[in-house]
């Protein structure tokens, strides 16, 4: 494991280098959240009223989307696809076919590595952000939640990482993955809970969502934290989206197998 821990270290030291990069990502954006917020209170106001809204009062609408930049920070894949898609292009993987360095794990180090630098960079710009709202903004009911949130929150980031790597294997397939990307990111902004609660669906297909990984790497560890799941449906919860980790995890092992077969096959 000390040549993963190094490989942290390094990337970390490499990420930081664009932390100007990353504060502007992080500036910019926080520009649809307050463009998403504006409209929500646009909506409640209209209505004449604060109360619920699809289960959402107009405070816990603004939570919710202060949650959503929280979760984002923390877990979400930037350009990890677009990285591994061009070690694939380029060759660069040939040298993990010659050392004992597992890709899929070095690449969970650089994606470890990317995320604390992102924290590290966008917190201060984080915490600004959540000061303009901070009335609205709650701390966990106890520490028992809290710490099913950062399970759930590591479990989120897993389920990412795992998802964007079996994604960029299709660079063993075709020269040009990004529409792909483009599509599956477009589906998951939806899906996911990123651009609305989930709550305002209508209910059928909320359930049919549910059958897909997609809320579960972003709108469950929010519920959770918000005490909108509790009791055997947050286990539940927990035991599927562990289950989707696993899954996704074993689907990115064969992307990988399939895709270094055809690889070794053309002389890579």
């Amino acid at each position: 494991m000390s040549q993963y821990f190094y490989v942290v270290v390094t990337g970390l030291q490499n990420n930081l280098q664009y932390r100007f990069n990353y504060l502007t990502r992080t500036l910019f954006s926080f520009i649809p959240l307050f463009a998403m917020l504006s409209l929500w209170r646009t909506i409640y106001a209209s209505r004449g009223h604060h109360g619920g809204e699809n289960g959402f009062t107009e405070a816990q609408m603004i939570f919710y989307y202060l949650l959503v930049a929280v979760v984002d920070v923390l877990t979400a894949v930037n350009e990890d696809d677009w990285q591994i898609a061009a070690d694939i292009r380029e060759g660069n993987i040939s040298q993990f076919l010659l050392k004992p360095v597992d890709y899929l794990w070095y690449r969970l180090s650089l994606f470890l590595a990317g995320r604390l630098a992102f924290i590290a960079v966008a917190a201060i710009p984080l915490l600004v952000f959540i000061s303009c709202y901070r009335a609205y903004f709650l701390a966990p009911p106890d520490l028992g939640v809290f710490s099913l949130v950062l399970v759930s929150l590591l479990l989120t980031a897993l389920l990412q990482f795992f998802i964007s790597y079996a994604m960029a294997m299709l660079a063993f397939w075709l020269l040009e993955i990004s529409t792909l990307i483009f599509i599956l990111y477009a589906f998951e902004y939806l899906a996911s809970g990123h651009l609305f609660p989930l709550d305002v669906l209508p209910p059928g297909l909320k359930q049919v969502l549910f059958l897909t990984p997609f809320p579960y790497q972003l709108y469950f560890p929010i519920q959770i934290y918000m005490g909108k799941i509790a009791g055997v449906d947050l286990w539940r919860g927990l035991a599927v989206q562990l289950g989707w980790v696993l899954l996704a995890y074993q689907f990115a092992r064969f992307m990988w197998r399939r895709g270094i077969r055809k690889y070794s096959a053309f002389g890579g």
